[in-house]
């Protein structure tokens, strides 16, 4: 029953209003998609990543926003 109640309000914010065209009700559901984000969850989930690679890819982010840091003069 709850997932009912969920496709249901998914397929009321995509309802197109009367005066308006495809392109636009198309435009209005890319924005609400891409500001849920679901495809970046989608994209982060695709291959699962073991814990060492998170770690590292932490540790080089972490780094790499130093550098910035000091090359700014922060």
């Amino acid at each position: 029953m709850e997932e009912q109640n969920r496709s249901s309000e998914r397929s009321d914010r995509q309802r197109p209003e009367r005066s308006e065209n495809f392109e636009v009700t198309l435009r209005r559901f890319f924005r609400d998609v891409q500001q849920s984000g679901i495809l970046t969850e989608i994209k982060k989930r695709r291959f699962r990543d073991k814990e060492i690679s998170r770690e590292k890819r932490r540790v080089a982010a972490r780094r790499k926003t130093e550098i910035r840091r000091i090359k700014r003069g922060y």
